[in-house]
C-alpha cells in the first residue's frame, strides 16, 4: 500500500467506485501555495479538487478519497469517472529580466535547471523530479489495481479527440489545447518503464 498524507477539510461532490481514467496535471505553483488555494478559493467552497497531490520530494498528499469526485475538469457527467493526480510544478516559465532566473505566471521565482522546448506559446518549463515519477508510478499501479483501470497510457501531452472515452492514464492537456499540464518536461518514457507498460 502506498503511503500517503491525508488532509482533511475538503468537500467532494459525490462518490463513484467505477473509475475509468487517471488524469495527470500539475499545480502551476509551489505545493504550499497550491494547498492553501485549494482550501480558500471560492470562499472555502472550492469544488475543483484533485484526489492527490505529489510534491517535488515525492510525498503523496490525499486531498479527497479516490472513490470520490469533484468538478476538477468541470465536464458535466464525466468528472465522476476520473481520479486526478496533481504534481507540484510551476509549469511554464519566463525569463526574469530584473533579477535573472525565471518566474511563473504568478511571479514565483525559479533559479534552478529548466527544460527548453517551444510548446503552446511558451519556451521554458520547470522539470518534474525523479522522486515524483517514482511516487506517481507506485500510486498509479495501486489505483489501477484497486479500481480496475487499464494500465494504458496515452504517453504524450497533445489534445486527443474523444479522450473522455479512453480508459487508462491521460493528462489534462489531452483534454484541451488551452491546458499546459503535463508540460513537455514530463518524461512519459520513464513513466512507462516504471509502470512496466
Amino acid at each position: 500500500m502506498v503511503e500517503t498524507q491525508d488532509l482533511t477539510g475538503f468537500k467532494f461532490i459525490g462518490k463513484n467506485k467505477r473509475k475509468k481514467q487517471i488524469v495527470l496535471s500539475h499545480s502551476a505553483r509551489n505545493v504550499r501555495d497550491y494547498l492553501v488555494s485549494l482550501k480558500t478559493r471560492y470562499n472555502g467552497k472550492n469544488e475543483f479538487l484533485p484526489n492527490y497531490v505529489i510534491d517535488r520530494e515525492g510525498n503523496i498528499i490525499n486531498i479527497i478519497p479516490p472513490e470520490t469526485y469533484s468538478k476538477y475538469l468541470d465536464i458535466n457527467s464525466f468528472d465522476k469517472n476520473i481520479i486526478t493526480i496533481c504534481l507540484e510544478n510551476l509549469g511554464w516559465l519566463r525569463k526574469n529580466p530584473l533579477y535573472g532566473g525565471y518566474v511563473n505566471w504568478i511571479g514565483n521565482i525559479y533559479n534552478e535547471g529548466i527544460y527548453e522546448r517551444k510548446w503552446r506559446g511558451h519556451f521554458f518549463w520547470q522539470p518534474y523530479t525523479e522522486k515524483q515519477l517514482e511516487s506517481l508510478g507506485s500510486l498509479i499501479n495501486e489505483l489501477c489495481t484497486d479500481f480496475n483501470i487499464p494500465k494504458t497510457l496515452i504517453g504524450h501531452n497533445v489534445k486527443v479527440d474523444g479522450i473522455e472515452k479512453f480508459e487508462g492514464i491521460v493528462t489534462k492537456s489531452n483534454y484541451d489545447s488551452i491546458y499546459t499540464d503535463l508540460s513537455p518536461a514530463f518524461d512519459f518514457d520513464e513513466l512507462k518503464k516504471i509502470l512496466e507498460i
